[in-house]
């Protein structure tokens, strides 16, 4: 099996890599808008049929795609999962039902 990814071809070509992982995290977000909200809480997680899990793996093979017509650059898995999930931290399109950790109401 061949080395595709440009990350480990060009490890030093760091600017390359931080310009495609912020355009790429940017096009998540623009996809993000074409979808209605959606909660990530309540849902089993390995349930492959769950809204967020069906996206996730839409949007990371566009992403790819994008990423080779674009760029000309074959990312990593982990490029493109790492630039998913900050796009959704980023995002007002993703509904949390259940706080975790700190929560803005107090339980006076």
């Amino acid at each position: 099996m061949a080395i595709r990814y440009t990350l480990w071809l060009d490890p030093d070509n760091t600017t390359l890599h931080r310009q495609v992982e912020a355009d790429v995290e940017h096009y998540f977000v623009e996809r993000f808008a074409d979808y209605p909200h959606i909660r990530l809480f309540g849902a089993d997680p390995y349930d492959y049929d769950a809204p967020f899990n069906r996206l996730y793996d839409v949007l990371i093979a566009r992403a790819a795609d994008y990423c080779e017509r674009t760029w000309r650059y074959v990312a990593s898995p982990e490029q493109l999962n790492r630039c998913f999930f900050r796009a959704v931290g980023r995002s007002n399109k993703f509904v949390r039902d259940q706080p975790h950790g700190d929560s803005s109401q107090s339980s006076a």
